[in-house]
């Protein structure tokens, strides 16, 4: 029996596992295809004030929220070009835009999905509803 392939398997999720942030509760972590889903009422709070603005349609606080987000990472799903917007999230103590942000794609009042990064775009969860 060949036990390298899912030992390779295990050792790939324990380091996927050890590498999420902590707020990032147990039912948020990551599948090897799909990004992490993380729920609303688990946000930071500035997160959901964010969410709400969004749906608000603003007005939001900060100058550069609601500008196209161009996925130059490629973290997030494809889609064609001014699909995406970036919104600030709060971050208490921060006198600027911290790295806290919310991008959605669609429709800017009624988005069809929103992802939350905590690290300025290093890593993803989508939001669920």
């Amino acid at each position: 029996m060949n036990m390298v392939a899912p030992l390779s398997r295990i050792v790939a999720a324990v380091a996927i596992a050890v590498a999420l942030p902590a707020w990032m509760p147990a039912h948020a972590r990551a599948t090897p295809d799909a990004l992490p889903e993380v729920a609303v009422a688990t946000l930071p709070t500035e997160a959901q004030r964010t969410l709400a603005l969004i749906r608000d349609g603003g007005p939001f606080p900060y100058e550069r929220d609601g500008v196209r987000f161009g996925n130059r990472e490629r973290l997030l799903p494809a889609q064609p070009r001014h699909y995406y917007r970036e919104y600030t999230v709060r971050t208490p103590g921060v006198k600027h835009r911290g790295a806290r942000r919310i991008v959605c794609g669609g429709p800017a009042k009624a988005p069809d999905v929103c992802y939350y990064t905590h690290d300025h775009y290093q890593s993803f969860s989508r939001i669920r509803e």
